[in-house]
């Protein structure tokens, strides 16, 4: 049986019991703050569990791509090393959003198990849940008598809390769970020892593949466990694990699931996999082929490789992937990109997002090899430098800050560098590797850390958003809890009406204010007062996001009573701009499809009050021709003041039908929100003007890449726009004054020539001035032991002192030639060693000593080699130095 027969199968069979079918969620999460990546199959499901949300069905059933590589679910240093942990994997699951529960969950998995998929019953284990005192939590008997109708008493186990209570974080849903196992050793080797011992050991061949959840409590901030309202069932069987059980291998890469990536790696390669664990070359197929998924599925999702945040882990990825590529099979140039084919011919049927982005995902991986191997390549020689030095120290031991180093600001592999060392007889302070380590850890975690308590809820009541047709609305607060984070102690408040539009979709979040009815003189039914009148009592909305369904406002303190009624009122200003910036980033979108091609599509976007930027699908730079075209287009939709047509409520189907646009990367619902101005229509849940006219101008100001095929616009719009011009016309009119000409390109065209010309004179007289330098210094060596030094302080500039220091290297045999200048105020030191003495001095070593002393860095080649500082006090103590070379 294929693996694509095996999904197929156990989507049929959930369908036949009353499932609907439903797509993988992206496996990028954008509106989560507190997870970047779907890491199981009930993530997209939390807000059903929670009561945030209705699902479209009581029961679900999907396969969804999940990613574990970060926070309490991290598999990657397994990845490669075993034969059945990944970072990308697909989660099969079937969903009971307040219907059935343990009986027929059980009942389900044990049907498609052992009839459906004939795994022999001799060959399964389960496990229950055996309770937990210290959370006053029984033990799950229920699921141990709905069991025994099944399978035997003695393949039922007692698991912990650890094992058999599932939760999906620090706080939210959570419950007991009873784990199913399969026993895949031969006969030969169960006769020696009982499967029962070697369940949840960590045995290859002795797996869990489905764990059925039942959702019974949520877990709160302070750790204490509430009932949730319902009672519902998730499941999670690992389709790859399945894959092996039912194809018969011992190994998740035996399967289907891996053979056509690993046959492609063995032919560009030209190494043959065996399948051995502890065999680097297999070690680094595994993590290629495994690593491949996730970053091509990440990057049709929406996320790019990048920096920070969740594009940071999927470049963290790759480039181990390329490392072990470039180390083990030897592999220099970019290869992995021709994986992404072979990919989408093996699982593009199931995730259409494979096709339809494989260019771009294909093109992003080729361009983030290539970056990666030239950082390899100068991490090469930076590791050599850095070993020339420690044996000239007679020392055996490289220094674990500089190895660090190496590893955080240039990526180069920490394995690398350890093995370079080992091949020179040297080896790595892992002691001092280590705690820079820890100190990145902690920096990382002190940045990022946030404490949040418990909501304080004073009245259950479903919020309502009310921002698209009020900016002042009569509210008052349902909710609030207190946060804490690196800037202080602030509070989040939900309000029975928000006009506050939450981030989400490239918009920023509303701020505005809110004032208490109780604040003497303010009349509610007139808020207009407010505007003149001075009250202590306002309370500052500094950001809106959303969380769980919920529009959560930021404020610093709360008010007084928070029992009160408010009049709650958006920034104007702020907002006015912010959705004249969207709605152009819409007639912008469209405007570069007519120009560039249909294969221009949003790849992300920030809308503030001030700019837009927009990153879209495209493999070329845009001409001046092709943005004056675009800015042409979207500024003709603006006069022709097109009034915004909005869909709020229509289903999905119907939006595409009426040509849409949908974006990759992004979850929509049965009902969608569509914008349209004119032909543009697109699926939005962002604010917009009533018609183009309110947008006034629209001026791009950069182009540019972001990425391998992404390009960014930066543009303004609107009020940005309008003192944009005012402040060109006033520089224009200040050049022209300076100028005294009204023609300017006439005038700027002569003075450049001028320019020319003093320049060409003074590269002149700087040449003369270092030919006499030369002729004067060469009396100034000083001699000992048949070698000579010259040391000099000077103000010239970095030319001059080149063209002079290898005039003097050339001429003056056994001569090392040091000058330290300081030229526009800026420290630098130059070191010449003539050819005879490079065998026995490194000017480039000699030039990093001295930069200590000027606060700089530097280095070059054994002749010649320059550093920069910032200390320019420490200049004479680099001159005193120097003479001791």
């Amino acid at each position: 049986m294929t693996s694509q027969q095996i999904r197929q199968q156990f989507l049929d069979y959930f369908k036949s019991k009353g499932h609907q079918i439903v797509p993988s969620a992206p496996i990028v999460l954008k509106d989560d703050p507190t997870l970047m990546f779907s890491n199981s199959g009930m993530t997209q499901f939390k807000d059903y569990f929670l009561g945030y949300k209705e699902p479209s069905s009581l029961r679900i059933a999907d396969t969804q791509k999940c990613l574990r590589v970060s926070g309490k679910h991290n598999d990657l240093d397994d990845v490669g090393r075993d034969t059945y942990h990944h970072t990308m994997f697909e989660m099969l699951g079937n969903w009971s959003f307040g219907d059935y529960f343990k009986k027929e969950a059980i009942e389900f998995a044990w049907e498609l198990l052992t009839e459906v998929y004939k795994i022999p019953k001799e060959n399964l284990y389960v496990t229950i849940f055996e309770g937990d005192a210290s959370e006053n939590l029984e033990r799950d008997t229920d699921a141990y008598n709905f069991w025994k109708s099944h399978i035997s008493e003695d393949r039922i186990i007692n698991g912990n809390k650890k094992d058999n209570f599932w939760e999906m974080g620090e706080s939210g849903p959570c419950g007991p769970c009873s784990e199913i196992h399969v026993d895949l050793r031969s006969e030969e080797e169960k006769a020696k020892v009982s499967g029962l011992d070697l369940v949840n050991n960590d045995h290859p061949q002795v797996v869990e593949i489905w764990n059925l959840v039942f959702m019974e409590f949520n877990r709160k901030a302070d750790g204490s466990l509430e009932k949730l309202p319902k009672q519902h069932v998730d499941t999670g069987m690992g389709f790859e694990r399945l894959c092996m059980a039912l194809q018969g291998k011992k190994s998740n890469y035996d399967t289907d699931v891996f053979t056509p990536l690993i046959e492609k790696v063995e032919e560009l390669s030209g190494k043959k996999y065996g399948g051995i664990l502890e065999n680097e070359k297999d070690i680094a197929i595994r993590v290629v082929v495994d690593h491949i998924r996730a970053v091509a599925f990440a990057i049709a999702d929406g996320q790019l490789p990048s920096n920070g945040g969740a594009g940071y882990v999927i470049r963290r990825i790759l480039r181990r992937a390329i490392s072990y590529s470039y180390r083990f099979l030897g592999m220099k140039e970019p290869f992995l990109y021709q994986l992404v084919a072979v990919l989408k011919n093996e699982m593009g049927s199931f995730f259409p997002e494979l096709a339809k982005q494989e260019k771009l995902v294909t093109e992003v991986i080729k361009e983030e090899e290539s970056s990666f191997l030239k950082t390899i390549e100068h991490g090469l020689k930076r590791i050599d430098l850095i070993i020339s030095e420690t044996i000239a120290k007679g020392e055996k031991t490289l220094p674990g800050t500089e190895v660090f180093e190496l590893y955080d600001t240039y990526g180069f592999p920490a394995d690398l560098s350890r093995i370079i060392a080992e091949e020179k007889q040297l080896t790595v302070d892992e002691k001092g590797f280590d705690e820079e380590m820890e100190k990145q850890k902690q920096r990382s975690k002190k940045s990022s850390a946030q404490k949040v308590h418990d909501w304080v809820i004073l009245e259950e009541k479903p919020e309502i958003f009310v921002g698209y047709d009020q900016t002042e609305v009569e509210t008052y607060i349902t909710r609030y809890r207190k946060i804490e984070n690196k800037d202080g102690e602030f509070y989040q408040i939900v309000l029975s009406k928000s006009p506050f539009y939450p981030e989400g979709g490239g918009q920023i979040g509303d701020k505005g204010i809110l004032i208490p009815s109780y604040t003497e003189g303010f009349d509610i039914s007139n808020p207009s007062v407010f505007d003149v009148m001075d009250c202590r009592d306002i309370v500052e909305i500094l950001d809106t996001k959303k969380e769980n369904n919920l529009i959560v406002s930021l404020v610093k303190d709360l008010p007084k009573d928070v029992g009160a009624v408010f009049f709650a009122k958006v920034n104007h200003a702020d907002r006015n701009n912010t959705q004249a910036n969207h709605s152009v980033t819409h007639l912008l979108h469209e405007a570069l499809r007519e120009v560039l091609g249909t294969h221009v599509e949003q790849k992300g976007s920030f809308v503030g009050p001030d700019y837009l930027r927009f990153d879209f699908s495209h493999f070329a730079k845009m001409s001046e021709d092709e943005l004056k075209l675009v800015e042409d287009k979207v500024n003709a939709k603006i006069k022709q003041n097109i009034a915004l047509q909005e869909f709020r409520e229509i289903p999905i189907a119907e939006a595409m039908e009426k040509g849409a646009m949908a974006l990759f990367g992004e979850k929509y619902g049965d009902k969608v929100r569509m914008i349209q101005f004119g032909s543009s229509r697109e699926l939005c849940g962002g604010t917009h003007v009533k018609s183009t006219g309110e947008i006034g101008h629209f001026k791009i100001q950069n182009e540019s890449s972001t990425a391998a095929g992404i390009r960014r616009i930066e543009a303004i719009s609107g009020e940005q726009s309008s003192k944009y011009f005012a402040n060109l016309e006033k520089q224009l009119k200040e050049i022209s004054t300076l100028l005294k000409s009204k023609d300017l390109a006439k005038s700027v065209e002569k003075l450049l020539e001028e320019n020319a010309f003093l320049k060409s004179e003074l590269e002149s007289l700087k040449a003369e001035k270092a030919k006499s330098q030369t002729a004067n210094w060469k009396n100034e060596f000083t001699e000992s032991g048949g070698k000579k030094l010259l040391v000099k302080k000077v103000t010239m500039d970095a030319g001059s002192v080149k063209d002079i220091v290898f005039q003097l290297k050339k001429e003056i045999p056994n001569s090392i030639t040091i000058i330290i200048s300081d030229a526009d105020q800026k420290p630098m030191i130059t070191v010449g060693v003539s050819a005879d003495l490079e065998s026995k001095y490194h000017a480039g070593n000699i030039v990093k000593e001295l930069a200590k002393e000027i606060q700089g860095g530097g280095g070059g080649n054994p002749g010649f080699a320059t550093a920069g500082g910032k200390n320019l006090a420490g200049i004479d103590a680099a001159v005193e130095k120097a003479r001791t070379v």
